[in-house]
């Protein structure tokens, strides 16, 4: 795994940065994962003895990186995710997707199931048994050689949500070899968690943290993601 990058730390909270394709937290693969590497690296900066404590209050998929904060104490964990549920906790991508989207800027509403076999996630009918309510808005920045530069805001934490709605509209995630189809493109997953904005469990503060995807990476580097910022409205 690579170098762990920490953008924030005090007593409470570690913000750091996942890379792409490194699990968040241990799975069958048993490849090295972030969340028992930043227990490694508070257990050895700090001299701990015995189990190291991190709280695990949301996840990216393993293909997919970006801004990550656990949670240091059970205490900072409970409030954190009882942001989450609130509606306080707000988490926003850029995606590079096939195609461009057919309205500039829209707020997408699906209903989804996991299928727990496959770990395929598929839209399907309200009425489905199991399904869950999905949401998020987007708008399109760029649109370069026939891909678009999305900025998406998660109304809803559902598994593969992003890159299941989007290929709903018509539009992969560039690299989602998974659930675009025929129109995948090879590559990696293009999608980067680059802004999180959470109020802090313990003193109350409003943290927000930027970092702009890799930009030497194809298709990353045909897009000027850092003159594309935008701050999104809740209704659009």
């Amino acid at each position: 795994m690579e170098d762990l990058v920490i953008l924030h730390e005090d007593n409470h909270i570690i913000v750091v940065l996942k890379p792409q394709n490194v699990p968040t937290c241990e799975d069958e693969s048993k490849d090295p994962d972030l969340l028992n590497a930043i227990k490694e690296y508070i257990r050895v900066t700090y001299s701990k003895q015995g189990n190291v404590y991190l709280g695990l209050v949301h996840r990216l998929d393993r293909p997919t990186g970006g801004i990550m904060v656990f949670a240091k104490s059970s205490k900072a964990a409970a409030r954190l995710s009882e942001q989450m549920k609130e509606g306080d906790f707000e988490k926003r991508y850029y995606a590079v997707v096939v195609g461009e989207p057919r309205e500039e800027k829209a707020v997408l509403t699906h209903y989804m199931k996991k299928n727990v076999v496959n770990n395929m996630v598929y839209v399907c009918e309200p009425t489905v048994q199991g399904a869950k309510f999905a949401e998020l808005d987007y708008k399109t920045l760029e649109v370069v050689d026939g891909n678009s530069l999305v900025d998406v805001r998660l109304h809803t934490g559902r598994s593969h949500q992003i890159r299941v709605q989007m290929n709903a509209i018509g539009c992969p995630v560039y690299g989602d070899m998974r659930y675009g189809g025929p129109k995948a493109k090879k590559g990696n997953l293009a999608l980067w968690a680059y802004y999180l904005s959470f109020t802090h469990p313990v003193s109350k503060e409003r943290l927000v943290f930027r970092v702009q995807p890799p930009k030497d990476n194809n298709p990353w580097n045909a897009f000027n993601t850092e003159k594309s910022v935008t701050v999104m409205k809740p209704s659009l």
